[in-house]
């Protein structure tokens, strides 16, 4: 058995060589690329997908944060990224300091972009959606904003409170936010935050993180947007590694998709 998925890897890998916040970049060897309609994007660390690989859908985007450093937004564009969302915000009092340059740059380079904002659970919901109010520009064609809900590492902020409060405050950030900027906010997760939390009970649009198999698998019966499904992407325009995300739908899906949640 061994050798039988060794062999399936290999021939994998071959297929896509010939048919081609939130961490720092750490680079890599061994990058393959994911062919189908995006031939330039790639990936330094690829794996065996056992329920179903990202690489035929034909929408793909980044999201980015200071980490990235200098883009070159149009080599980006014609690599084939069809959106970015940028890190804003963090809790109630940190915003990422190359935010504004990477909106304004992503916007002059036609690629549609949105903000997300990292949740901290020692502030609450109100207060942090007063703080992304406070940096994020209210600007007619960006993509709906995103509240980041996974479990933070940090020394500052160590809580893990109850899925009960986790939703309500989450709840409170997108209802004052979505009433701003006039698209209700996306939720970005991971798989053990979705799960510890109940997630799939919230009214709401995912972009669900599952980088080691496809969604089906991860978070069973769960409908998704976007699917962040590598940490370590190549992208030409983009030095080091980058996430890489996939949309769920056909580029002629992605142009209704656009037509109805881009704000207005």
């Amino acid at each position: 058995m061994k050798f039988i998925a060794k062999l399936i890897m290999a021939m994998m890998l071959v297929t896509m060589v010939v048919s081609c916040g939130r961490t720092p970049p750490r680079g890599g060897g061994g990058a393959v690329y994911v062919g189908g309609n995006t031939p330039q994007l790639g990936d330094s660390d690829p794996h065996l997908w056992r329920s179903g690989h990202p690489y035929g859908h034909q929408v793909h985007g980044i999201d980015i944060s200071r980490w990235q450093g200098d883009i070159n937004w149009d080599q980006v564009r014609g690599a084939g990224i069809s959106f970015a969302f940028i890190k804003a915000t963090e809790g109630g009092d940190h915003s990422d300091p190359n935010f504004l340059r990477y909106w304004r740059e992503a916007g002059a380079a036609r690629i549609p972009r949105g903000a997300y904002h990292y949740f901290y659970f020692c502030r609450t919901g109100a207060e942090q959606a007063r703080w992304f109010i406070r940096n994020v520009p209210r600007e007619r064609g960006a993509l709906p904003p995103v509240i980041d809900l996974e479990w933070t590492n940090s020394r500052t902020c160590p809580r893990r409170p109850p899925a009960a409060e986790v939703k309500r405050e989450a709840e409170i950030f997108m209802q004052i936010v979505g009433q701003y900027y006039g698209q209700r906010p996306i939720i970005y997760t991971t798989v053990d935050f979705y799960r510890d939390n109940q997630l799939g009970t919230m009214q709401a649009e995912f972009w669900l993180r599952s980088v080691a198999d496809h969604p089906r698998a991860r978070y069973p019966g769960q409908r998704w947007s976007f699917w962040q499904y590598t940490g370590t992407g190549i992208v030409p325009g983009i030095r080091g590694d980058v996430d890489l995300n996939a949309f769920a739908g056909t580029k002629a899906d992605w142009a209704r998709w656009l037509q109805t949640r881009l704000s207005r």
